[in-house]
């Protein structure tokens, strides 16, 4: 079998040139551009799709964990397998960190992923598949054995328009595919993802909730919810008890959308079982970094949804004297508006707020924390440089206390202006300065 490189920034030259076409194409003529680059980039990788099984999860939050959560599921069972997500690329036994800074990268990358996964004879490949993705037509061009659906809350408005629009794009994925579906019945945009043709639906659901559907061809999953604390993530399918090494609702979710897709592909809930209960932690994804002598946790999350839900359940699970926040907003010249909001969320939820920098592009950073503070009110302390915001965190902390710090997770870069990045790792960070302080870890 020949060994092939996982794919580069550079997997294509067409593609390091879109940016410098988009500025001299007319804006009309964008969409019809976007859908020509997915075909050549098809094309150029003989359509690999047609010869792997290919699935497609999608949704605001939880995208990442499900990924890894199906991969590990699939390889349990026995077959080797391709994922593309926000943290790493992976053909079967090898891995590479995802540098790109993008969840769901360009077409040819995405062509030439699948073309070397066929190559390396992976049965499956899982892709995480973003609104904006779809919107540049990346998602054309590969046949989707199977499409995740896992929540949907407001997120990319400035950039689709309104939230009805971002649920449109986000459906598309589910129009074009008419195969497979696995969708969470308890989001409440359900019914819109419903909707669409498939030959087989799954749908998940906590706590044998009751659903009213007209939808025969909809095989319900329920799941019982028995603890779920700091210790254990414990639920029950159809008498298969599970017992996570995570902690949070959401993740029961996450992981009820990954047995979904596996009773979808025949593969039992003992081996679910079995892969799902070896899963000690997704990196950045509520991932604990010092223990003691208080706990400081990083996470990906910057969407409001998913700000408040780490919030809650870093209160419920351990029950902190106080909870230090560190937080910015994620992505200059987007979504602007949540940065208020985000503010809002950590002055409702949080005792010592530090709101700093993030991934400012080509936005003034100073201005960003700004408009995040407004929600955030007096309490807040701003400070620009990521580190600092970090030591102060770590010198305000007590025993018993808890930092959380939001946004970045296990990202490896921080995106400056005209498109700088340097090297960056909040887990890394947090060490090197609690050393500092404290002496070793």
């Amino acid at each position: 079998m020949k060994d092939y490189n996982l794919p580069t920034t550079s997997s294509h030259s067409l593609s390091e040139w879109a940016p410098k076409i988009k500025k001299i194409v007319p804006s009309q003529l964008l969409s019809f551009y976007h859908f020509i680059l997915a075909f050549l980039g098809a094309l150029i990788y003989r359509f690999p799709s047609k010869k792997i099984k290919v699935i497609g999860v999608t949704g605001t939050n939880g995208k990442t964990t499900v990924v890894e959560m199906v991969t590990r599921i699939l390889e349990e069972a026995g077959y080797k397998v391709a994922s593309l997500s926000s943290i790493k690329f992976k053909i079967g036994g090898k891995e590479l960190i995802n540098v790109l800074r993008m969840t769901m990268p360009g077409r040819f990358f995405i062509q030439r992923f699948l073309r070397q996964a066929v190559d390396s004879n992976c049965q499956y490949a899982v892709l995480e598949v973003t609104s904006e993705g779809i919107k540049q037509y990346r998602q054309k061009f590969i046949d989707f054995n199977t499409t995740i659906f896992t929540n949907l809350s407001p997120e990319h408005i400035e950039a689709h328009g309104n939230f009805e629009n971002y649920k449109i794009t986000k459906g598309k994925l589910f129009k074009e595919n008419k195969n497979i579906h696995i969708i969470n019945l308890d989001d409440n945009n359900t019914s819109y993802f419903l909707e669409f043709p498939a030959k087989k639906k799954y749908g998940y659901t906590i706590n044998n909730q009751k659903k009213e559907t007209n939808n025969k061809k909809l095989f319900i999953i329920h799941c019982v919810l028995l603890a779920a604390d700091q210790n254990r993530l414990s639920f029950e399918i159809q008498k298969t008890k599970f017992n996570l090494k995570l902690f949070g609702k959401f993740n029961v979710y996450n992981a009820l959308a990954a047995i979904s897709f596996a009773l979808s592909q025949e593969i039992s809930l003992e081996i679910c079982q079995n892969a799902l209960e070896k899963i000690t932690g997704i990196p950045g994804r509520m991932e604990k970094v010092i223990s003691t002598p208080f706990k400081i946790f990083v996470d990906y999350a910057f969407t409001p949804n998913a700000l408040e839900k780490i919030y809650c359940v870093l209160k419920e699970n351990f029950k902190p004297k106080r909870i230090i926040c560190v937080l910015g907003s994620c992505g200059g010249g987007r979504d602007k508006w949540k940065r208020p909001v985000l503010g809002s969320l950590a002055k409702k939820h949080c005792d010592e707020i530090i709101i700093t920098n993030e991934d400012p592009y080509d936005e003034d950073p100073m201005e960003i924390i700004k408009q995040i503070a407004v929600g955030a009110g007096d309490k807040a302390k701003k400070i620009l440089e990521r580190r600092k915001a970090i030591k102060q965190a770590l010198k305000l902390a007590k025993e018993n206390d808890l930092i959380i710090i939001t946004g970045k997770g296990c990202e490896p870069s921080i995106c400056l202006a005209y498109g700088k990045k340097i090297p960056w790792d909040d887990r890394k960070v947090i060490k090197e300065e609690f050393q500092k302080i404290y002496g070793e870890i």
